[in-house]
């Protein structure tokens, strides 16, 4: 028996190398995820269940704040449809399509230029939000001194413009969509360039253009990426509204009042809290039940699975 003593003696720091191994890696990481992300819904779920208001005292738990969002609450279902259109429209519009053509177009492009026309598009993520905002306050002016009317009045002698008060969600997809579409346009870049070049070989020796080329090789080469920006933007759409809240503040009338926003307004603008945590956890279910389905519907599963054949 004595002869099996050194093994189990082995096995036994293995096995401690292990598991310090993860407390000085992970330890870190899990312990932020804790304080961060499982803390902060815990207490949102407190909350949620109270009657806490600008004073911050609870003299109740009550389920009234889940009651008024079923039946007393008309401005919820308005900006819950307006979420949907919203997030639909800038992440299939912007930030995968129009990234996707970014990343397209600077890879097919000599490197020098593509660097430079990417780190110009990287700008507006680069400078502060308020400044992108006033940047667009500029833009859509609806005078005449405003960058738009400047453009179609002095061009073509159409009548001055005024997009904040006609068109205000087509100015939030704009907004938020031409700063998304930056990140699609990087990631998908890294994955254009990481492609084989022998497919694109073989494929112009097969006699194949540059429309079949990106159907064909691209498309299905960079399936991972697209899938991921895709789950990573849509929920990345779902929680924020800093750039609605600082360039209409869900004006004009509450029509660009988007479901985050209009958690924002209702605890922190209008003191109540304890119904905007019980909104806010409604938005948690909602990204959890979305990120869900998207998983299944892409099949990302396979995205993380390990590699079938290691190179040493």
């Amino acid at each position: 028996m004595a002869s099996f003593a050194p093994a189990s003696g082995f096995a036994a720091s293995q096995r401690a190398r292990q598991t310090a191994n993860f407390v000085l890696f992970l330890g870190p990481a899990l312990v932020l995820l804790a304080l961060f992300f499982v803390l902060p819904v815990i207490v949102d779920i407190t909350i949620a269940f109270t009657d806490m208001g600008q004073t911050l005292r609870v003299s109740e738990f009550t389920t009234k704040n889940f009651e008024r969002m079923l039946g007393g609450d008309r401005r919820l279902s308005a900006a819950l449809g307006l979420t949907l259109i919203y997030v639909f429209c800038t992440l299939a519009v912007f930030n995968v399509t129009f990234g996707l053509v970014l990343a397209l177009t600077t890879t097919a492009i000599p490197d020098r230029v593509g660097s430079f026309f990417r780190a110009v598009w990287l700008l507006p993520r680069m400078s502060p939000s308020v400044v992108y905002a006033l940047l667009w306050a500029w833009v859509v002016d609806p005078t005449e001194r405003g960058l738009l009317n400047q453009f179609i009045n002095g061009a073509f002698g159409f009548e001055v413009y005024d997009m904040m008060n006609d068109h205000p969600l087509m100015l939030i997809v704009l907004a938020n969509g031409f700063i998304g579409a930056s990140m699609g346009m990087i990631i998908f870049t890294s994955a254009i360039r990481s492609i084989p070049e022998h497919l694109f070989y073989a494929a112009r020796a097969d006699g194949a253009g540059g429309l079949h080329i990106v159907w064909h090789v691209i498309l299905p080469a960079i399936r991972w990426p697209l899938s991921f920006i895709t789950v990573y933007q849509t929920l990345s759409l779902l929680v924020s509204f800093e750039y609605i809240w600082l360039i209409t503040n869900g004006g004009p009338f509450f029509d660009t009042t988007v479901y985050a926003l209009y958690v924002y307004q209702r605890a922190f603008e209008n003191g109540q809290y304890a119904y905007g945590a019980a909104l806010a956890l409604v938005l948690v279910v909602i990204g959890i039940a979305a990120a869900l389905l998207m998983w299944r519907f892409m099949d990302m599963k396979r995205l993380l699975q390990q590699p079938r054949i290691e190179v040493q």
